[in-house]
């Protein structure tokens, strides 16, 4: 592969490269005994790792952002809900049944990105259909607005 090539592909792994869910959660009903015990709130995003480039991108830009990440350590519990295509990244049995678990209850129509806040109890809040256009400060700030109205 000569450096033409190379500067061809680089921008499209970079872009569909696995994502790290450092710090996120996979079971909603393991983060809601989490959020109670804590007193936090559920931060619920669907995506889909290998496929969904607004995904990518929302995890990149927002989730991926040190404010963000000092906002949700003490305020949230993060859950993620993927649905990769990629043979090599499938998911195990019961966690693929876990997260279409999650999807028959918050999201039915199947959107991606789609982020919800729900309380300890997994009550909606709000949510979010596909990547906010607000910078990571102005989404929390949104999300900071929905939780003190639920205290």
């Amino acid at each position: 592969m000569n450096n033409n090539s190379i500067n061809k592909v680089l921008p499209f792994l970079f872009l569909f490269g696995n994502l790290s869910f450092t710090g996120w959660y996979s079971n909603l009903s393991e983060a809601r005994q989490i959020a109670r015990k804590e007193h936090k709130f559920i931060l619920l995003n669907f995506s889909g790792s290998d496929w969904c480039g607004r995904c990518i991108r929302m995890h990149k830009e927002i989730f991926d952002d040190g404010y963000f990440k000092d906002f949700a350590d003490s305020s949230l519990v993060l859950v993620n809900a993927d649905f990769p295509r990629m043979k090599k990244n499938q998911l195990s049995g019961k966690q693929q049944e876990l997260n279409n678990a999650m999807a028959d209850q918050y999201n039915t129509q199947g959107k991606f990105p789609y982020t919800v806040l729900l309380n300890a109890d997994g009550k909606v809040l709000k949510s979010w259909e596909g990547l906010p256009s607000e910078k990571p400060d102005a989404f929390v700030m949104e999300i900071k607005t929905v939780i003190n109205a639920n205290r």
